[in-house]
């Protein structure tokens, strides 16, 4: 069996796209399974259906509006660089709603139903493939799996979409008398789980670069304290899962084949630039092809 493995990364999933794309069209690489967490669940079902160019056309649209109807952020251009600053009034209009969180993001849940019909995810589910994403239990304490084999077409959706909510910046979802949140809060990078279901060679899409060479900006606000201890927080986290699915691994003979990014692509994976993302996705394709061609 063979897998692919694709990262959290907000808005980096772009990247992802491009270098499956390569995978899957130049490669000829065969998946049985797809998983994914946070963005990289976003990507699963068409790249499971071979619909490449659908799902770039559909990264091409992607932009904050598509994704908050409650947007926590506004940018502002600082030294010829896009940042993102905290939208007081939106985080007000909030917590007025009795919301749990800063922002909303209805909208990305309408977006996924717009771009992957029920005939989509029915083609898939009848298949040989799955189609696993990753989500946090939040009231059990615990990081849960999701396949498309298991659900309805509805309720799959809410996986994705919940897959993808990096709170408290975006929204906390109530489902099947549980709180759920962005899977990555558990496991950014789910090797492990493509191992447990008999993968024997894995190629893994991680969104961040292998030897980290950057440093964070300093922060400036308290807002940006926040996503920077959040950002620390889930660095270890991707580390424990890399590291554990390496051990695992090679303690059962599975291969594993890991793509990182080449260079640091953005400090906030949660700025939805449609020209930066379209760059991203042409970028992830050429690596890709350097990285097999070396």
């Amino acid at each position: 069996m063979r897998a692919i493995v694709i990262s959290g990364g907000g808005s980096k999933g772009a990247f992802a796209g491009g270098v499956a794309q390569y995978l899957i069209e130049e490669q000829k690489r065969d998946y049985d399974l797809f998983v994914g967490t946070s963005t990289g669940s976003l990507l699963l079902i068409h790249l499971a259906l071979g619909k490449i160019e659908k799902l770039h056309s559909v990264y091409k649209e992607v932009d904050s509006a598509q994704i908050f109807n409650l947007n926590p952020f506004y940018t502002r251009k600082k030294e010829g660089a896009i940042q993102l600053e905290m939208n007081h009034f939106n985080v007000l209009r909030s917590f007025l709603r009795g919301n749990k969180t800063f922002g909303e993001s209805k909208n990305l849940r309408a977006f996924l139903e717009r771009h992957i019909t029920a005939f989509e995810f029915e083609s898939v589910k009848k298949s040989s493939k799955d189609v696993i994403v990753t989500v946090s239990n939040l009231s059990k304490n615990g990081v849960e799996y999701k396949s498309i084999k298991d659900f309805s077409y509805e309720d799959f959706l809410d996986w994705i979409w919940i897959s993808a909510n990096y709170i408290p910046f975006m929204s906390l979802v109530s489902k099947n008398g549980y709180e759920y949140a962005d899977g990555g809060l558990g496991s950014i990078v789910s090797v492990d789980r493509a191992i447990e279901a008999g993968a024997k060679e894995i190629d893994i899409i991680v969104l961040r670069q292998e030897k980290k060479q950057a440093h964070r900006l300093p922060t400036s606000n308290a807002f940006d304290l926040m996503l920077g201890m959040f950002g620390f927080s889930l660095d270890q986290i991707e580390e424990h899962n890399i590291s554990l699915g390496e051990f695992r691994a090679k303690s059962i003979g599975v291969k594993l084949n890991f793509i990182y990014t080449p260079t640091l692509l953005t400090q906030n994976p949660l700025l939805f630039d449609q020209k930066r993302m379209i760059r991203w996705w042409q970028r992830g394709y050429l690596h890709a092809k350097q990285h097999f061609n070396l």
